[in-house]
Parts: C-alpha cells; sequence; structure tokens
C-alpha cells in the first residue's frame, strides 16, 4: 500500500465529511437564529481535520516500524486532540450561555465524525498491513 492513495483517500474522504457537517451544522445553527459559524464552529472543524489528518498520517508513518503499538498510538493521539480541546476550546464553553447557544456541539460534532473515520481508516490500515506481511 503506497503512502500517496491510503493519505490522500483519506484526506479526500475526511476533508468531504467535515465539509458536509460543516455546511448542515452552520445552516442548523441558522436556523435556530444564531449566527451560522458561531464563534468556534470553523475552527473547531479545521482543527479536527487538521488534527485528524496528522494522527493517521504519523501512524501510516509508523506502521512497519511500530506494527504492535499502533493502538497504543492512536489512544496518544486521541488523548493529544483531548489535551488541545480543553486548553483551548474548552474555557470557551464554561460560560452558560455558551452551553446554552449550542457552542458546545461546536467541538464535539467534527470530533466525533473524525474520530470515526480515523478509527476506519487505521482499521483499514492495519488489515492492509496484515495482508502484506502476514505473520
Amino acid at each position: 500500500m503506497r503512502a500517496a492513495p491510503f493519505l490522500v483517500r483519506y484526506l479526500f474522504i475526511l476533508g468531504i465529511i467535515l465539509g458536509l457537517s460543516f455546511g448542515v451544522h452552520a445552516w442548523l445553527r441558522t436556523r435556530a437564529g444564531l449566527t451560522s459559524t458561531g464563534d468556534l464552529l470553523l475552527l473547531s472543524y479545521v482543527v479536527n481535520l487538521l488534527l485528524a489528518f496528522g494522527i493517521v498520517a504519523v501512524l501510516y508513518a509508523f506502521r512497519n516500524k511500530m506494527k504492535n503499538q499502533i493502538g497504543f498510538l492512536f489512544i496518544g493521539g486521541s488523548f493529544l486532540k483531548f489535551l488541545l480541546f480543553f486548553l483551548f476550546f474548552y474555557p470557551s464553553f464554561t460560560a452558560d450561555e455558551v452551553i446554552a447557544r449550542g457552542e458546545f456541539s461546536s467541538f464535539f460534532a467534527p470530533y466525533f465524525l473524525s474520530l470515526i473515520l480515523e478509527t476506519y481508516f487505521t482499521s483499514l490500515m492495519l488489515r492492509n498491513l496484515e495482508r502484506e506481511n502476514p505473520a
């Protein structure tokens, strides 16, 4: 499995899914009488896209050297995403009026979608690695 097709396909699908989700999310906010992008909506989607791609790219880079530790690296990537959330996004979400406006979903909608795609593509990568190098 060559790096370019796998990572390009992952980035393409991740971008499409998060882009569609962003559009729906902004539309729903508008329908609810809120600003379409809110305080952190666009930033949340961009940060999640970059982190999700970065995590899978790192896993892909280390897939042969650290095949048995990929799960730990994956968990470490999830920990990194949560750490960044608590450092940069959480302070904005602690105010009661922010939670009432629905800003809290601004981070967790793209986080959840990117986590699903990270998990799927990591498992796909490991399956392909197992086919290429059976133990």
